[in-house]
């Protein structure tokens, strides 16, 4: 566990092909089922303070109590997954540390000299944060706030990996408004 902000939940794992990362993770590494969102609805997304309208795909699994996130973007939107890939990146992007406390933690996060440098929202109370600092080259932290839908989603994508069999490898995402 990091005396951070708690344990590490998520994995962000940048992908050329995402279709290609879910059949390797499940295929070779045994990890699913996955929840895959071909166009994530990401709201008041910014970018170094400005607004942008970006259009990524994510596939979500679980390992346990870890969450792997494949992301594969689809346009040319500033993003810090677009600055890895510019890098000539591939794989672990970010680490992702989930709460409850969002407005807390992020203060505790720029107190600690920390400077978001992406941000949005996935459904209501499903606010994120990338944090500008990358302590180790190309690798950052999220802080993602889980107190609504999205983190509803993700208990359900947790126990959808507990005794999973291999059917149904690709699932689509839940409907956040049913959450």
């Amino acid at each position: 566990m990091s005396n951070l902000l708690g344990p590490i939940r998520q994995l962000g794992i940048v992908v050329d092909d995402i279709e290609a990362g879910m059949r390797h993770w499940s295929d070779v590494m045994g990890v699913g089922p996955w929840f895959y969102n071909a166009q994530v609805p990401i709201e008041d997304y910014t970018y170094d303070g400005e607004s942008y309208a970006p259009h990524n795909s994510v596939a979500l699994a679980n390992s346990g109590d870890m969450q792997v996130e494949l992301i594969q973007t689809r346009n040319d939107v500033p993003s810090m997954y677009r600055d890895f890939m510019e890098k000539g990146l591939r794989g672990l992007q970010h680490v992702a540390f989930w709460t409850n406390t969002f407005d807390a933690d992020l203060e505790r996060m720029q107190e600690r000299g920390f400077t978001v440098k992406m941000s949005g929202r996935v459904g209501e109370n499903g606010r994120f944060v990338y944090f500008a600092e990358e302590h180790h080259p190309g690798t950052c932290i999220e802080l993602s706030e889980v107190l609504g839908p999205k983190g509803r989603m993700f208990d359900l994508i947790r126990a959808a990996a507990t005794g999973w069999d291999g059917t149904d490898p690709v699932r689509p995402f839940p409907d956040l408004a049913t959450l």
